[in-house]
């Protein structure tokens, strides 16, 4: 047998049952949520805490890090990021 694999590739699935940018957008979300949460362990910030840096409330940032949540505003995220002392990069591409 000549091919490796055998079908299309998950890219080629995702598009075939048109979830492609929704499987993307979570991935992504999902990706954010887990950077922050790192960056609070590492820093030994609390939640309480951060929502303090952030001038938001617990449950604002319960949502931020929420991987199932997608709908988070990137001021929310930018300001996250700050609080952490690093910085959100968007580009498109």
């Amino acid at each position: 047998m000549s091919k490796k694999h055998i079908g299309s590739s998950f890219d080629a699935f995702l598009e075939e049952e048109d979830i492609r940018d929704a499987a993307h957008a979570h991935a992504i979300k999902r990706v954010v949520a887990w950077q922050i949460e790192e960056a609070m362990k590492t820093q030994g910030v609390s939640k309480v805490e951060m929502a303090k840096r952030m001038k938001t409330s617990r449950a604002q940032l319960d949502r931020l890090l929420d991987p199932e949540n997608d709908k988070v505003q990137l001021d929310t995220v930018q300001r996250a990021a700050a609080a952490v002392g690093k910085k959100l990069r968007v580009e498109l591409v």
